[in-house]
C-alpha cells in the first residue's frame, strides 16, 4: 500500500515508538496522521492530529471511529510494562498490561476494521515484540500480553482477508525508549522500528523483524525449546 496521500491514525502517539511512526508517516507522504494521545492539549507535533484515546475507553474508540472514518493505516502501538515479576508481588500490574496490550488492540480493530474495508482495505499494523515468542521470568505480564497480541494478530489477518486488509505484526527486541533506559543491552532506535514498519506497510508484508533478535528469536520457534532458552537464561 501507498502511504503517500493515505490517512492514518497511531495509538500511544505521545512519545517513543508511536510518535517515530506518526513522524515516519508524515515523513513518507501521510495526507493526514491522528495521534491518538490521553492528552490532545499536550500534543504539538507539527502536521498531526491529536485525538483523545485511551484505549481501554470504549467511549474513546468510539468517537475516534466516527472521527478517523477517513483512515485507511491503523497502527495499534499503545503498550505498557506494568506487571510483577515472576513470583512475587501483586497481579493488578499482569492484568493493566493484559487491558492494553491485548484486550485494547482488539477492541480498536473490531472499531475499525469496518473503516479500513469502506476505504479500500487499507492495513493494520500491531506493534509487537521479540516477548511475543520468548517469555521472560521478570516480565512474565508482558511477555504473555504481548503473545496475546501475536495470536490476536494472525487471527485478524484470516479474518479481515476477505474485505482486503493486509494485518501486519512487528517485532523488535529491546527499543531505545524510557522503558529500557537502565538495561545494559544491545538497542534499536523507535525511529528504525518505524521506517522498517513503512518499508513493510509499502511492499505489504505480513510481518516486520526490525532487529537481529527478532530475526533469531523467530528463527528458533520450531527447533527445541532448550535453543530457545538456554540455560542460564531469565
Amino acid at each position: 500500500m501507498e502511504i503517500e496521500g493515505s490517512v492514518a491514525l497511531v495509538t500511544g502517539a505521545s512519545r517513543g515508538i508511536g510518535l517515530a511512526f506518526v513522524r515516519a508517516l508524515l515523513a513518507r507522504g501521510a495526507a493526514k496522521v491522528y495521534a491518538g494521545v490521553r492528552r490532545p492539549e499536550d500534543f504539538h507535533e507539527p502536521g498531526a492530529e491529536p485525538l483523545l484515546l485511551e484505549v481501554t475507553n470504549p467511549q474513546h474508540i468510539e468517537a475516534a471511529a466516527l472521527i478517523g472514518s477517513d483512515v485507511s493505516i491503523l497502527i495499534n502501538n499503545a503498550g505498557i510494562q506494568a506487571g510483577p515479576p515472576l513470583m512475587e508481588g501483586p497481579l493488578d500490574g499482569a492484568l493493566l498490561e493484559m487491558q492494553v496490550n491485548y484486550l485494547a488492540p482488539w477492541a480498536m480493530s473490531r472499531a475499525f476494521a469496518p473503516v479500513l474495508a469502506a476505504n479500500g482495505g487499507g492495513v493494520l499494523v500491531n506493534m509487537l515484540s521479540v516477548a511475543s515468542w520468548r517469555a521472560n521470568n521478570l516480565f512474565p505480564g508482558y511477555a504473555a500480553s504481548k503473545s496475546a497480541e501475536w495470536s490476536l494478530t494472525n487471527a485478524l489477518r484470516v479474518a479481515l482477508r476477505e474485505q482486503g486488509t493486509t494485518v501486519i505484526g512487528v517485532h523488535a527486541g529491546y527499543v531505545d525508549t524510557d522503558a529500557v533506559r537502565e538495561l545494559d543491552v544491545p538497542k534499536v532506535t523507535a525511529e528504525e522500528v518505524a521506517d522498517k514498519t513503512m518499508d513493510g506497510i509499502i511492499r505489504g508484508d505480513l510481518e516486520v523483524l526490525v532487529d537481529e533478535r527478532a530475526r533469531r528469536v523467530r528463527s528458533l520457534l520450531s527447533g527445541p525449546l532448550d535453543a530457545l532458552y538456554p540455560p542460564g537464561s531469565r
